[in-house]
């Protein structure tokens, strides 16, 4: 799945925590995050949530093109190694 969005944040996550597990359900593990210039912490919350879908559909999922600043937070918050 490719976000095509610049933002994530609390106002989004919902919506793309939903999209982000039909594309799951369809087979999709990868997700790009290349486009995503700005995030909270709601953006690792995201990334963990569909990390745990794809383990319960018995799969793997992959962030590529995650951008600095969500690799800063997942830093900040120990999760590094749960994003790639």
């Amino acid at each position: 799945m490719k976000l095509s969005i610049a933002t994530i944040n609390n106002l989004n996550a919902t919506a793309l925590l939903n999209e982000g597990l039909a594309a799951l359900r369809a087979g999709d593990r990868d997700f790009d995050l290349s486009a995503v210039e700005r995030c909270d912490s709601s953006a690792v919350a995201l990334l963990l949530a569909w990390r745990r879908a794809g383990q319960a559909l018995e799969g793997s999922v992959r962030f590529v093109g995650v951008p600095a600043a969500l690799r800063s937070l997942a830093t900040l918050y120990g999760v590094e190694m749960l994003i790639g």
